[in-house]
């Protein structure tokens, strides 16, 4: 019963982070990393099928290995989130919602401060081998 819930729960995020590879609001790389997990946990030929795709390749292949991700994931990453928080904060401010404005502020806040200090970035020449 575990392993059905975490194929379907991969499936449907692995659906979700390809959607997300087109559309700019919806991200994609929480998606991917859920599906990954999920299709590892769950049967082995799925999760070599996942890694093997050009979506996994593209966007989370580079940070699952350890080596961190190019300047451009890492961009892409912080402004669909930054796009979609300032959503959440416009409305909450709207409402007079100070206390919801200050958490997300220090959500994103915190956000960029691990993106641009705590994942690495693949050096140029490396992007470019890729």
């Amino acid at each position: 019963m575990k392993k059905i819930v975490y194929v379907i729960l991969g499936c449907v995020s692995a659906g979700m982070g390809a959607i997300g590879a087109v559309f700019p609001m919806l991200p994609t790389f929480p998606f991917l990393m859920l599906a990954a997990y999920c299709f590892a946990r769950s049967s082995q030929k799925l999760d070599t099928w996942f890694k093997n795709t050009k979506l996994y390749k593209d966007n989370l292949a580079d940070f699952a290995e350890g080596k961190g991700m190019t300047r451009k994931t890492k961009c892409r990453i912080m402004l669909t989130v930054t796009l979609l928080m300032s959503i959440g904060f416009v409305m909450m401010g709207l409402k007079g919602i100070i206390t919801g404005c200050i958490i997300l502020g220090n959500v994103w806040i915190f956000h960029l401060v691990y993106f641009i200090f705590g994942v690495k970035t693949i050096p140029v020449m490396e992007e470019k081998d890729r």
